[in-house]
């Protein structure tokens, strides 16, 4: 039996990636990330990418795979995420994908077809969706904001971050949209003197609010997504595998 593409989507701070990773330890699989923010290398802890010490224990693609100042589009990630699928299933495992960006998962569970010439992301929708088992970790409005904020304050405890956002400024434009649209901005500015901790802290939880309300929205529109609490996905996910074999 050719196994399925287990699919987790959510907001940003809803729990999805730690889920996902409890959940490949007990079904064996490995896990592709699904973040158009965690694709850029020298950004860690502001766009809370898995720690070194979760990626020892299971194999994560997705990570890393171009710089700020690069492009890297829809299509070359689906055509990316489909071959590692396949490698996945070739070592007998589940491939996890796991992620907040809409755009990836609709490309690659509907198969979109992008302008080959152009490698553009023009794409045609085909609707397909099959060996794809999709799911979605439901929280409040309320819930997700408190989240975001408790995460924001501890990326802002760590002493990485600052490292980080020096680094990242000491070689990268702030013109560029991979560096405006996470956290960083606000930490370099409250660095600058231009806005204090507390105030980076506030910007940084409404651009994440916004930022997860367009997810929901997006995902939303989606109906093969089976929505679970978090505390209930990953049992529900292994009664749903353990139905097809």
């Amino acid at each position: 039996m050719v196994k399925p593409v287990i699919v987790i989507v959510g907001p940003t701070a809803s729990g999805k990636t730690g889920a996902a990773i409890a959940l490949a330890l007990e079904i064996g699989g490995e896990i592709i990330c699904a973040d158009s923010r965690t694709i850029y290398r020298g950004m860690d802890v502001g766009t809370a990418k898995p720690s070194m010490e979760e990626r020892k224990n299971i194999v994560h693609f997705g990570l890393d795979l171009v710089n700020p100042d690069e492009r890297f589009t829809v299509y070359e990630w689906k055509k990316y995420a489909e071959q590692k699928i396949y490698e996945i299933r070739m070592r007998g495992k589940y491939p996890i994908v796991v992620g907040g960006t809409g755009l990836y998962i609709d490309a690659l569970i509907y198969d979109y077809q992008f302008n080959q010439e152009r490698k553009s992301d023009q794409l045609d929708r085909r609707e397909t969706g099959e060996d794809f088992l999709v799911y979605g970790v439901k929280w409040s409005s309320e819930e997700i904001r408190e989240r975001i904020k408790l995460r924001e304050q501890q990326m802002f405890e760590n002493e990485e971050l600052v490292l980080e956002t020096v680094k990242l400024a000491k070689r990268f434009d702030w013109s560029l949209q991979s560096m405006r649209s996470n956290i960083y901005q606000f930490v370099w500015r409250m660095l600058n003197k231009e806005i204090t901790k507390e105030e980076a802290i506030t910007l940084g939880v409404y651009d994440d609010y916004h930022l997860a309300k367009r997810q929901m929205t997006w995902f939303k529109r989606n109906t093969q997504i089976k929505w679970c609490r978090l505390k209930d996905l990953n049992a529900e996910i292994i009664k749903d595998v353990k139905s097809l074999e």
